[in-house]
């Protein structure tokens, strides 16, 4: 049996924001599987135990640069909100959007290698960690480049999403701000990825089997939840942010507009929650407990 530390369960409840004990408890059933762990909790308490993108905390901004038909979009982090408001970490982030639009490195190691400011983006990375006191490093960036037209979103500096299009500008624009609010998976429902549908087949099979229904009543449960979530995670069959009553697929059809792709990045989605953050929240919690008495 793996040892459950209190960082783990820490970990596990800035993903889920499920209640700590909750993690303990589904830790303890996953033998430590952190992925395992989430499953459980996600069968327990459904959606409340799915928002790891609102939970982590790591800082930083999108940043986006189209040049017609070409653009990119790149994450850049940095340890505090502070920091990412800083001019020169702006400006470093806005520069490094335009050398991968312009440069098309093959990944974040050979943007470093490209020049900037007469150096390389590596060297002024560095220079910039030494006057600023915090690391700072680039961590992904998506680049676009081809016949279609693009359009960009930022939701502040947090949410970045790039669209891909023909069709009326708009229209596209209209898509990207509806992407940044309902945060799709995919385009369509053929390119959600296969490991997102085996995890969703794999819950709503745990919460079909605990309803005591005969087999193929079961099935049909299973099969409902999975095209039920299919239908929310992809753009097209999303309800059009503007006007629900239609789809987005709908909304463009009317607009004669086709998204050919999109890139959304989250500021610190994916990132773990910092160890230390859950300390201080125990801490907290046993000093108020304490003063109450």
């Amino acid at each position: 049996m793996a040892a459950i530390t209190a960082a783990m369960v820490g970990d596990l409840r800035a993903k889920t924001d499920a209640p700590m004990m909750e993690c303990k408890k589904a830790l303890t059933e996953a033998d430590g599987d952190m992925t395992k762990a989430e499953e459980i909790l996600r069968v327990k308490l459904g959606s409340k135990a799915s928002k790891a993108a609102s939970r982590v905390t790591a800082e930083g901004v999108v940043a986006a640069f189209i040049n017609g038909t070409t653009g990119a979009l790149i994450e850049v982090n940095c340890e505090t909100d502070f920091v990412s408001k800083n001019d020169d970490f702006l400006a470093f982030s806005d520069n490094c959007a335009k050398l991968v639009a312009n440069s098309n490195p093959a990944d974040v190691a050979a943007l470093a290698g490209l020049p900037l400011e007469g150096e390389t983006v590596e060297a002024v990375r560095t220079k910039l960690i030494g006057r600023i006191g915090e690391n700072i490093t680039p961590r992904r960036f998506q680049r676009f480049a081809g016949d279609s037209k693009l359009v960009s979103y930022l939701h502040g500096t947090r949410i970045g999403v790039m669209v891909e299009f023909t069709g009326d500008e708009t229209a596209a624009k209209d898509v990207a701000m509806h992407i940044a609010a309902m945060k799709p998976v995919a385009l369509s429902t053929a390119d959600v990825p296969a490991e997102n549908i085996a995890t969703e087949r794999n819950i709503a099979e745990q919460k079909a089997a605990e309803s005591g229904k005969p087999a193929d009543i079961v099935a049909k449960m299973v099969e409902g939840s999975v095209q039920k979530y299919l239908k929310e995670v992809s753009l097209l069959n999303q309800p059009f942010v503007k006007n629900d009553k239609q789809t987005v697929e709908q909304m463009l059809k009317a607009a004669n507009t086709t998204i050919k792709s999109f890139t959304m990045f989250i500021v610190g989605e994916g990132i773990e929650k910092r160890q230390d953050d859950f300390a201080a929240e125990v801490a907290a919690q046993v000093a108020a407990a304490k003063a109450s008495v």
